[in-house]
């Protein structure tokens, strides 16, 4: 591993950072909005041929209410309530088939992987549609970027804490042990929602 500090210093460092005006209160009233808007989440069982996992294909409301899908996997027979890891992808990637295994769910929690909007060129396919609000280059860095209230990592960083919220609503989670995770644009992601989240068990968050 490769440092330029000693871990003593590491352990204390803080970044020095501009904070734009107003930031606070620009995502209080996101996520206000998308709880307004919230509706009902819906859970469907899906058949995978696994014996000790259930996998259902989840539907939930996120950034303005819009439909986000996700895969929600719950070990069988486990004593409830059960702590939960609540899993965000990599750039390019969509939430794949539901009968990819899960390494938490076979460790007994309970696993929710979130789809990414208008994403999955790259691996797994998606389920979770982003309207065009403005040109773009390839890819969604640049979506909506001429403005904070449409740019496309607005709507990514919402969907992601609506997805804790419905984590903890579940009568199989324990609200008290829910933790995120992801690698690379899931690990900033799981870094966003770990500062939008309160009370978030822990983070375990990889190449941001």
């Amino acid at each position: 591993m490769f440092v330029d500090m000693p871990l003593d210093q590491l352990r204390v460092y803080r970044p020095g950072r501009a904070e734009p005006q107003q930031f606070d209160a620009f995502w209080a009233a996101t996520l206000a909005q998308a709880q307004d808007q919230a509706g009902p989440t819906t859970a469907d069982l899906i058949e995978t041929g696994q014996i000790h996992v259930d996998t259902y294909d989840v539907t939930f409301t996120g950034f303005a209410g819009q439909p986000v899908k996700a895969w929600l996997r719950v070990p069988k027979n486990a004593n409830a309530p059960l702590p939960a890891v609540v899993e965000y992808l990599g750039y390019g990637d969509g939430r794949g088939p539901g009968i990819e295994p899960s390494i938490w769910s076979s460790l007994g929690y309970v696993h929710v992987l979130m789809d990414s909007r208008g994403q999955s060129s790259r691996y797994g396919g998606a389920d979770t549609f982003d309207g065009d609000i403005a040109p773009q280059v390839g890819g969604v860095m640049t979506r909506g970027i001429a403005s904070p209230e449409t740019y496309y990592y607005r709507r990514l960083f919402t969907d992601p804490v609506r997805a804790v919220e419905i984590t903890r609503e579940l009568e199989v989670v324990d609200a008290d042990r829910v933790v995120v995770r992801g690698g690379s644009q899931g690990g900033g992601i799981a870094l966003a929602v770990a500062g939008l989240s309160r009370d978030l068990a822990g983070a375990m968050i990889d190449v941001p």
